[in-house]
C-alpha cells in the first residue's frame, strides 16, 4: 500500500505506474481516492473543531452552575449536546470516507523499480545470467512420475481416491529424497547465517491482506470454514506476520529467517501437460527466506536472497538460470523480482524452481512493521524468496541425475541425508 501523501503529491507518477503494468482499469481509483482523502481530511478537520468548541462550553457550565446560573448552564448542556449528536454523524462519516480510501489504496500497485523492464506478462521477462552448463543426455528422459513410478516412489491414484486431483503419495526411496533436500536446504540456510524457524501453518484475515493482494489471496487461499484463520500459501505469509504492529529496535535490524512449513494452494486456472504429476498440486512442502530490513539495506539483500538460491542449486549439479521479471509480471506489492529457473533436460528448456521479491515497505504499511533508530521512526522493508520447494525441486533433481539404466546419482552434498547412499534403484 502506498503513503498516502505520496499519491497526493504525485498521481501523474502512481498512474504512469499503473499504465507500465498494463493496469489501465485501475487508473480512475487514483483521482477517486485523492478525492475521497480531500473530503476525508476536511470532515476531520471539522470534527476536531466541533470537539474543541464542545470542550469549551463543558467548561464553562461548571462555572455557570457555581455562579447559580442555572437557566444559562442548561442552554450550554444544550448546545453540548446538539454539538455531540453532530460530532458522531461527523465521525460516523470520516469513517466511511477512511474506509474508502483504504478500499482503494490496497489495490493500487506499489511502484515499480526503475530497473524493471517493461512488458505485459511473464513472456516478456528478461534473462539476466546463466549458471552450470545445460546437458541433453544422448538417452532419452522421461516424465518426472515415470521415473519416480519406475523407483516406487510415487502412488498418485490413491492419493486421487483420498483428497481427488492435485495431490500424491511419495513414497521409499523419493520420499526420504524429498525429506533430504528440505533437511540440506535448511542447513544451507542456517549456515549462511539465517535463524531456522517453524511458523502457524494458519493465519488470520489481517494477515492474509496484509501480505498480498485481494486477487493473489482469491486465487490462492484455503478458507477454514466457520473460523477466522487460512492455510498459508506459503511460510513468507506467517514469517512477515510474526512483525504484525510491531516497533523493531533499529539494533535488532535486519531479522533474517529460514522457515520450513507445508504450503496449500487452491492453484485455480487451466494447466498444461507440462505441469501434470507434481508441477502444481495443492499442497507441497517448502524452505523459504524472508528479510525485514531497514530501506537502504533492501536492494543489497535482495541480490543476497535470489544468490543463495543460485548457490543451493549449483551445489546439487543443477543448471540454473535468473529471469529478471517485467512490469506486468510482478504481483501489486513488489517492486522488484527475479526468479530462479532450473534447467530440464527432458523439454530441454528452464522452468521456474523459485521467485525472489523486493516489496519494499508495501507489506510493512498494511501490517504496521516499523522501526525505531536515531533518525526516528520509520516503516521496514519486507524480502522473501523460495529456499527451495522439492515438488519442482525433484522434478529438476531427477532429470539432471537421472541414468540411463533409470538409477539416480545422489549428489555428494545430499549423501549424509540418504544415509550415505550414492544411487538410487
Amino acid at each position: 500500500m502506498l503513503d498516502m501523501q505520496f499519491v497526493r503529491n504525485n498521481p501523474d507518477i502512481v498512474k504512469q505506474n499503473i499504465k507500465n503494468k498494463f493496469q489501465d482499469e485501475k487508473l480512475p481509483l487514483v483521482d477517486e481516492v485523492i478525492e475521497l482523502d480531500k473530503k476525508s481530511r476536511a470532515v476531520k478537520q471539522e470534527a476536531d473543531n466541533l470537539r474543541a468548541e464542545r470542550n469549551t462550553i463543558s467548561k464553562q457550565i461548571g462555572a455557570l452552575m457555581a455562579q447559580g446560573k442555572k437557566d444559562e448552564a442548561m442552554v450550554a448542556k444544550s448546545k453540548v449536546t446538539e454539538k455531540s449528536e453532530y460530532l458522531a454523524s461527523l465521525e460516523e462519516q470520516e469513517e466511511y470516507l477512511l474506509e474508502e480510501v483504504k478500499k482503494r489504496m490496497m489495490v493500487i500497485p506499489n511502484i515499480i523499480d526503475p530497473s524493471v523492464p517493461i512488458g505485459k506478462d511473464d513472456s516478456e521477462n528478461v534473462e539476466v545470467q546463466k549458471y552450470g552448463e545445460p546437458v541433453v543426455p544422448d538417452f532419452e528422459i522421461p516424465y518426472h512420475t515415470e521415473i519416480m513410478e519406475k523407483l516406487n516412489g510415487i502412488d498418485l491414484d490413491s492419493a486421487r481416491r483420498v483428497a481427488g486431483n492435485g495431490f500424491y503419495y511419495l513414497m521409499g526411496d523419493i520420499a526420504r529424497l524429498h525429506s533430504a533436500v528440505i533437511s540440506y536446504a535448511r542447513d544451507f540456510m542456517i549456515d549462511r547465517g539465517f535463524t531456522y524457524c517453524i511458523p502457524p501453518y494458519m493465519i488470520r484475515s489481517d494477515v492474509v491482506t496484509g501480505v498480498m493482494s485481494f486477487s493473489e489471496m482469491e486465487a490462492m487461499m484455503y478458507k477454514i470454514e466457520g473460523e477466522d484463520l487460512y492455510l498459508i500459501g506459503t511460510s513468507e505469509h506467517s514469517m512477515i506476520g510474526k512483525f504484525i504492529d510491531q516497533m523493531i529496535p533499529g539494533d535488532q535490524l535486519p531479522q533474517t529467517l529460514t522457515s520450513y512449513s507445508p504450503c496449500f494452494r487452491k492453484e485455480k486456472g487451466a494447466h498444461g501437460i507440462e505441469e501434470r504429476g507434481v508441477y502444481r498440486i495443492h499442497q507441497f512442502e517448502k524452505q523459504e527466506m524472508i528479510v525485514v530490513c531497514k530501506p537502504e539495506e533492501s536492494p543489497m539483500w535482495f541480490d543476497k536472497l535470489w544468490q543463495n538460491t543460485v548457490d543451493l542449486f549449483r551445489s546439487l549439479d543443477i543448471p540454473v538460470r535468473t529471469l529478471e521479471c517485467c512490469s506486468g509480471d510482478l504481483a501489486d506489492l513488489k517492486v522488484k523480482s527475479i526468479d530462479v529457473e532450473a534447467w530440464s533436460p527432458r523439454q530441454k528448456k528452464y522452468f521456474e524452481v523459485g521467485s525472489c521479491s523486493n516489496l519494499s515497505d508495501a507489506q510493512a504499511r498494511r501490517l504496521r512493521i516499523r522501526y525505531k533508530d536515531e533518525n526516528g521512526k520509520a516503516f521496514a522493508h519486507t524480502l522473501n524468496n523460495t529456499v527451495v520447494a522439492p515438488p519442482r525441486m525433484l522434478i529438476a533433481f531427477l532429470e539432471n541425475n537421472l541414468n540411463e539404466d533409470g538409477s539416480v546419482n545422489i549428489p555428494e552434498a545430499l549423501r549424509p541425508y540418504m544415509g550415505g547412499k550414492s544411487v538410487i534403484k
